[in-house]
């Protein structure tokens, strides 16, 4: 594959895919997966705010990309631990969002803080935990985040956390 030249092919099953002149190799361009945690302690959840782009400044759930080799749960994990420092223990999977407008999805976990101090990264320049009632809604990095929160809001009324797949459109 060194020295690939990368061209739109011919149609292959139902679409145009980008495959390499000297090697036929085709190169897929899937959607990208990102998996991250709704952190609970007691009745209040973590934030985090974004210490760098896109949104640097406003907060979000500890989450991010998927990488090769681990799965979705293990990424969650890592993710918070990259973001906020906090050990969890996973409770189970919460919410499934398609953004098929930036071929993105959203697998969000709901998880338990497992220690304190949680604390500023790299990736964070603050990590703080928020009652529900005190959560920054007008600085919400994300609408995905901001639909998450919502989901989970409502549903921590009833204590009732089913998993569901929505669908945003932008």
């Amino acid at each position: 594959m060194v020295g690939c030249i990368v061209e739109q092919g011919e149609q292959i099953d139902n679409r145009v895919r980008a495959t390499c002149e000297a090697c036929n190799t085709i190169h897929y361009e899937n959607p990208k997966l990102v998996v991250g945690c709704i952190v609970e302690q007691g009745e209040q959840i973590l934030l985090c705010q974004r210490n760098i782009d896109p949104q640097k400044g406003k907060w979000t759930l500890p989450a991010g990309y998927l990488e090769n080799n681990e799965t979705a749960a293990q990424g969650a994990v890592r993710e918070t631990i990259e973001e906020s420092g906090a050990k969890v223990e996973l409770l189970g999977a919460y919410r499934l969002f398609d953004l098929p407008a930036i071929s993105q999805f959203y697998l969000l976990f709901r998880a338990k803080l497992l220690t304190c101090p949680f604390l500023p990264t790299t990736e964070s320049s603050i990590v703080q935990l928020f009652h529900k009632k005190d959560i920054p809604w007008d600085k919400i990095a994300f609408p995905v985040i901001t639909r998450s929160l919502q989901h989970y809001c409502k549903d921590a009324v009833n204590k009732t956390f089913s998993f569901e797949n929505h669908v945003i459109t932008l």
